[in-house]
């Protein structure tokens, strides 16, 4: 007879889901130190974002609808690094670069094709996640000072017995102005995307027996076809060509338990699916004679389901004032959306209501990590919020920021020997370690006493009016408001362009750290839908440096010096010889990959 046996590993932080959030909530884990590990189900990582599902990643920019907000950080990094070798948007290739990231970060390992089964607990803290994989029959048993959930339907936390939420709170628990006047079991459902392509000659298709059937009638407020359908509340025009799926082929929100009738609602966005596509086919023209289908999703995206209880749950109303809270790690800007709750059979009303609001808002610490469970963090959409806040705080930009500070914190309490929430004590120190690994915290600056790059004397071979050297220690490293918070040379035609920091006497000097721009206006994510390709720059953002060397000097005498070409981070991170003392430190930009003038956000020495 089979005994089953366990590997047992010990971890500091140990994080379970490989969507965006865990992969970036377990990159800042290992990348400060924690020896850490990132469990996941499935065979590839990236969540909806992955080549399962391949939805694009939003975020609080609101599809260029709102400017200069687009998520830095880790995420950006992943971004840059998809763009500079995945033109086309394959998602195959982003699964991969995924891959890599996690796969080679030091103090960091990856289980794939790793499912939860059970925690052990010890009191109210959990003291093992056990786990088995599928493809090698093996067992683990994974102990940690730190758990992070980021699940999605924060099944961690289920087992652990950490308080959550499904549904809609009543108005009136938090005085949400548009939220329901009763509680209710309601969720966003799922969706299975599709991609086609045009085959230049006509394909014929045959609906199968168990497929739905839909008429222009039931379809009439979801644009589909060569369709164009305006989102008047956010700006956005859609034109619903045929190569790729639409998001509001949804459903399982009013199924009162969308994660025990996963299989069923899977089962019936199969039969919708292709119901929609008989109709695109052969109910009229919709310009795809000539398509043919080339994927159906075998897995869903999915919006909602549990959403854990933390010290406050951020709600409707910190969105739509856009709160600064004090213990602020993350922002989000994505419009509230309240998806219809009987998803494409609610062919009477619009298949989502925006509820939009300027600028961007924060999310404060005390939402991360669970209220009863005391080694509990959460990342991604099941962090604490109430259902109108999570109608913003879902998607993927969002959700990959906050998994940043989960990280980050997770790290810092590990060293620190404290719990999560007593990081609340240390929330400075957590917001400014963010700030220097490029994340953006809106109404909180670089005050880190350790940079020596804001005692500097700052120079550049020319600037343009209101972009002057100094502009790179404002400590905001993006455009805010009217402030450009960056050095902009002239044109680079007429020569190299060279920014300068020196000091009267030498400094020990130990890190560079340069941050450069990627406009973050523009979207630079993978995405199947052509009309999101087309608003993209087709290579690298043209702001970004492309060629540049960092020199140090002291007195005359060269001490480091490091070119890099076909650059592709915006933050930039060089490690000096140890001891090596400079009174000079020297930007010179070669070339950007389109833009007239070098662009710099900020400088930092250390």
């Amino acid at each position: 007879m089979y005994q089953e046996t366990f590997e047992h590993h010990d971890f500091d932080v140990v994080v379970i889901g490989g969507g965006l959030s865990g992969i970036c909530a377990a990159i800042a884990a290992a990348r400060h130190g924690a020896k850490t590990a990132l469990i996941q189900s499935r065979p590839v990582l990236g969540g909806n974002s992955s080549s399962e599902i391949r939805m694009h990643v939003a975020g609080a920019s609101c599809h260029f609808g709102k400017e200069n907000v687009w998520e830095t950080g880790i995420l950006m990094e992943l971004l840059l690094e998809n763009k500079s070798r995945n033109t086309y948007h394959a998602f195959p290739i982003w699964d991969i670069v995924l891959w890599e990231k996690t796969r080679y970060q030091e103090n960091l390992t990856l289980y794939m094709n790793t499912t939860l089964d059970s925690v052990e607990m010890e009191g109210d803290s959990v003291t093992a996640a056990i786990c088995r994989q599928a493809t090698t029959e093996k067992a683990f048993r994974f102990t940690a000072k730190i758990f992070v959930d980021a699940t999605g339907n924060g099944t961690l936390g289920r087992y652990a017995g950490a308080e959550f939420r499904i549904g809609s709170e009543s108005k009136y628990e938090f005085d949400e102005p548009d939220a329901p006047e009763k509680a209710n079991n309601y969720t966003m459902g799922n969706t299975v995307m599709f991609m086609s392509s045009d085959r230049g000659e006509p394909v014929p298709f045959k609906k199968p027996k168990w497929a739905y059937t839909f008429t222009e009638d039931d379809l009439r407020l979801r644009g589909h076809g060569k369709d164009t359908w305006y989102h008047g509340e956010n700006g956005i025009t859609e034109e619903y060509v045929p190569e790729s799926g639409y998001w509001w082929v949804e459903l399982g929100g009013d199924c009162g338990d969308i994660i025990g009738k996963a299989e069923w609602v899977n089962e019936e966005l199969y039969k919708v699916v292709y119901g929609i596509w008989d109709h695109i086919k052969n109910a009229g023209d919709h310009g795809a004679a000539n398509y043919a289908l080339d994927w159906v999703g075998a897995v869903p995206g999915i919006r909602e389901s549990r959403r854990l209880v933390g010290d406050y749950l951020l709600n409707e109303n910190d969105v739509l004032t856009q709160r600064v809270f004090d213990d602020a790690v993350a922002y989000g800007g994505w419009p509230m959306d309240e998806h219809a709750p009987h998803g494409v059979f609610d062919k009477d009303v619009m298949p989502t209501r925006f509820i939009n609001f300027p600028g961007v808002f924060t999310i404060p610490y005390r939402s991360y990590y669970s209220k009863n469970v005391k080694n509990l963090m959460m990342a991604g959409r099941d962090i604490s919020t109430t259902r109108m806040a999570l109608g913003s705080t879902r998607v993927m930009g969002t959700c990959a920021v906050g998994g940043q500070a989960v990280g980050t914190a997770a790290a810092m309490a590990v060293k620190k020997g404290l719990l999560p929430r007593d990081i609340g004590n240390h929330m400075h120190e957590l917001q400014q370690t963010l700030l220097k690994d490029d994340c953006y915290i809106p109404g909180f600056r670089n005050e880190d006493p350790l940079d020596l790059a804001k005692k500097a004397r700052i120079t550049a071979t020319d600037f343009i009016p209101g972009c002057e050297p100094e502009k790179v220690i404002t400590g905001v490293a993006r455009v805010v408001d009217q402030e450009t918070n960056c050095w902009e040379s002239g044109n680079l035609k007429d020569g190299d362009k060279t920014l300068t920091l020196s000091y009267d006497a030498p400094i020990d000097l130990s890190q560079i750290r340069v941050t450069f721009d990627p406009n973050l206006s523009k979207e630079i994510m993978i995405s199947m839908t052509r009309t999101v390709q087309e608003r993209e720059v087709k290579y690298m953002p043209y702001e970004l440096v492309r060629d540049f060397t960092v020199r140090a000097y002291k007195g005359d005498t060269c001490v480091f010096e490091q070119t890099d070409r076909e650059n592709n981070r915006r933050l930039c991170i060089y490690d000096l010889p140890e001891n090596t003392q400079a009174d000079r430190v020297e930007i010179t930009v070669h070339s950007t990959y389109g833009h007239d003038g070098a662009r710099i956000f900020e400088v930092r020495l250390y």
